[in-house]
């Protein structure tokens, strides 16, 4: 059963646990519609989410090497925010990102963003 939560009057997925994780790597989880998110654990234990795709070739961030609160495209070394999904100057481009909730060991995505 999907665990949810309500805060602020928006519903939240629990879509995995902290630990499932990697520290510095990531994991992907997919929306209703099939497109990958792709959920990165900092070294400052931090979890962020963006579409697992770079602006640059659709390359899988995922399997980028994650550093700070930016990972590195492991096609042709596009770094990209975590924060926000912008690429790093001097490249341009965005992949989406997704607002995260950490809650104890728990990850969630807002409903509305995995429809």
């Amino acid at each position: 059963m999907e665990q949810t939560l309500v805060r602020d009057d928006k519903i939240w997925v629990r879509v995995a646990a902290v630990t499932d994780i990697p520290l510095l790597g990531a994991r992907v989880v997919e929306t209703a519609s099939g497109k990958p998110v792709a959920l990165f654990r900092t070294g400052a234990l931090k979890v962020l989410a963006v579409l697992d795709r770079c602006p640059h070739k659709a390359g899988p961030l995922s399997q980028g090497l994650v550093h700070g609160e930016r990972v590195t495209c492991p096609l042709h070394s596009w770094q990209i925010d975590l924060n926000n999904g912008e690429a790093v100057a001097p490249d341009v481009g965005c992949a989406k990102s997704f607002v995260v909730l950490q809650d104890a060991d728990s990850v969630y995505l807002l409903a509305d963003d995995l429809k």
